[in-house]
């Protein structure tokens, strides 16, 4: 996340709870019994969408074995022989969906991560996630029961806690005062098995360089914020694999960015010390060195104006956990307008327009980006649901539908090299996919209007999201 409200001081349990509902909801869904066997699974006259050039083969064939695709081939010269056959006939099949910037078991939402936020992903499309910080025992045991098939959620690359400043205010984070601090807690999180470190905001200026010194030594990419101590360009130098919500990119591009390190900064006074030219450096570095771009915008606009969003007309506000509505979210409103939001509305809306036109000029210059949420951390950013949302804004900054629905396929293929597993539909691939009702490159909202997923091999028909979806609603009205 980038900027919250403290959170409240009594520490919820994290992970042992509702096993009971959980093991129902898994056992209620045909094909998702735990331990499921491999199977063979094949859809029929399917719309395959190339997430590479935005072609459509249409009338194909798509044949599983266990959680692989075996053979893609049109439905004339492929037929079924053996297992469940699902006809899919004017529906747009897609590769499963990622959301790269989440907290599962983070501060006070974190007991909810196994029995809610987990499901929610699979409901809405989303069979993979990128943990960008969370409690290190319940992350790491989820993220393995999941590849297991001994829990219902999306496949996980996880960091573990973050590493933060001294001052810390997140249960969900290592504190690091000294450069040793640092190298210590990198290496203690390699050793667990994190699949990345990530870094947050408070990290003081030596110890960022020694994280990102033994982070190269141990052989483990770094992630995250840019630290408030810290320039874009010296992090680029660090080799930091990711920037998140687009931190240091603003200040790099004002003449006062040294000022920055240490003093304050407020949307107004980036925007008033904006320089153009600085800008287009900034934007040139990035390129250079192709750093990810993790933007978060449907939170990054959730934050800037949240005394003018009302959560409370969001049409899928059912999903979200009874307390996050009323307790967790207000508490953060007032935290941020307290706290970070002290420039007027009409200048924060200002910025968030400004923030479209960076991703703009990003995009054109070729930097690659990634969709990520940071749900369900932010006010209003339910699990799932606001992943489709952020391709919304992603076309509202200027990417076609494909480049938009690239994000979040290929793309986090490509920045976990693994483009033999994930990002399109080809033989080999593992079979997390996604059918659709409707094109999303006519439309991108379409990627919301879900027929059926396959996850890691296994299928859930409508029927299967239906029943699982009401459950999930009645969940949250009890949390």
């Amino acid at each position: 996340m980038r900027h919250l409200s403290k959170p409240q001081s009594s520490r919820p349990p994290i992970y042992h709870r509702a096993v009971q509902t959980l093991q129902q909801l898994l056992f209620s869904l045909p094909l998702l019994t735990l331990g499921a066997q491999a199977q063979t699974l094949t859809i029929i006259h399917a719309k395959v969408i190339n997430t590479v050039d935005g072609k459509i083969q249409s009338d194909t064939t798509v044949v599983m074995n266990g959680n692989r695709i075996t053979r893609v081939a049109r439905s004339t010269r492929l037929k079924p022989k053996a297992g469940q056959v699902i006809d899919a006939h004017g529906e747009y099949l897609i590769p499963g969906l990622w959301d790269m910037h989440t907290h599962v078991y983070f501060d006070s939402t974190a007991a909810d991560g196994t029995d809610l936020v987990l499901p929610l992903f699979l409901a809405n499309g989303v069979t993979g996630i990128r943990d960008m910080g969370s409690a290190l025992d319940p992350v790491l045991h989820a993220r393995d029961e999941i590849a297991a098939h001994r829990l219902f959620g999306p496949r996980m690359l996880v960091s573990g806690p973050m590493l933060d400043g001294p001052k810390s205010h997140y249960k969900a984070a290592i504190a690091i005062t000294t450069p040793e601090d640092g190298r210590k807690a990198v290496d203690m999180l390699k050793s667990r098995g994190v699949d990345f470190i990530k870094v947050q905001s408070g990290v003081p200026r030596e110890a960022y360089f020694a994280i990102a010194d033994e982070a190269k030594r141990v052989g483990i990419e770094f992630e995250g914020h840019v630290p408030d101590a810290i320039r874009a360009s010296e992090a680029v130098a660090a080799g930091q694999h990711t920037f998140e919500h687009l931190i240091g990119i603003f200040e790099a591009s004002s003449p006062d960015e040294t000022k920055y390190l240490t003093g304050k900064k407020t949307v107004g006074i980036f925007l008033a010390t904006y320089d153009s030219g600085l800008e287009a450096y900034i934007i040139q570095l990035l390129a250079k060195n192709q750093v990810w771009q993790c933007p978060t915008l449907y939170w990054e606009r959730g934050q800037w104006l949240v005394d003018a969003i009302d959560y409370t007309n969001d049409p899928d506000l059912a999903y979200a956990a009874h307390t996050w509505v009323t307790k967790h979210w207000p508490a953060a409103q007032k935290g941020i307008l307290k706290t970070l939001d002290t420039d007027p509305l009409p200048i924060r809306e200002k910025f968030v327009a400004h923030e479209l036109d960076i991703v703009r000029k990003l995009h054109t210059a070729n930097v690659p980006f990634l969709a990520g949420t940071d749900t369900p951390a932010g006010v209003d950013v339910i699990p799932g649901i606001s992943l489709h949302l952020e391709l919304q804004r992603f076309v509202a900054a200027g990417f076609t539908p494909l480049q938009a629905l690239q994000t979040a396929t290929l793309n986090p293929a490509k920045f976990i090299n693994r483009l033999n597993d994930f990002g399109t539909v080809q033989p080999g691939r593992i079979a997390d996919l996604v059918l659709l009702e409707a094109n999303p490159l006519d439309d991108i909202a379409n990627t919301r209007k879900i027929a059926a997923i396959v996850t890691d091999g296994r299928y859930l028909s409508q029927q299967d999201l239906t029943r699982l979806r009401i459950k999930l609603k009645q969940l949250a009205a009890t949390k």
